[in-house]
């Protein structure tokens, strides 16, 4: 915040030194501070529940047997949390690791079923959407 001689002066009479907060609304200054950690927490909050949803069910809801050796490495809000961007790894012991645009295109198969799931998991009036990235295990090479 720039001041002028004029305004520096009453406010160096009022205090003994200025500070960057001197001068702000303090409605506007604690405002847009405590309105980002919310909304960040409550992302985040979403992301981890998400996380632990499509987990459970890659693990045990689908007979596919690629699906099921799938593992959720993390959920991030992408560019928000409307959209979100799931990491998966192939994990697990294959002879051959499955090319990612095989996994992508059985993810896409499911995508919906997924969605599903995750809006009957969390407490929102609209689901997230889902995108997903293949990433390949450190036990698959």
């Amino acid at each position: 915040m720039s001041l002028n001689k004029r305004q520096r002066a009453q406010m160096l009479a009022c205090c003994g030194e200025i500070q960057e907060d001197d001068g702000v609304d303090p409605r506007l200054f604690f405002n847009s501070h405590s309105g980002r950690n919310k909304r960040d927490r409550k992302t985040q909050q979403l992301c981890q529940q998400v996380e632990q949803t499509l987990s459970l069910v890659l693990s045990g809801e689908f007979s596919d047997e690629l699906l099921q050796s799938l593992t959720v490495e993390s959920v991030i809000p992408a560019p928000n949390a409307a959209q979100l961007l799931v990491t998966v790894s192939i994990v697990g012991s294959h002879e051959v690791v499955p090319d990612p645009s095989v996994v992508m295109e059985r993810l896409d198969r499911v995508v919906g079923r997924l969605r599903s799931e995750v809006a009957t998991s969390i407490t929102r009036k609209r689901a997230p959407g889902l995108k997903f990235r293949v990433v390949v295990g450190p036990d698959c090479g």
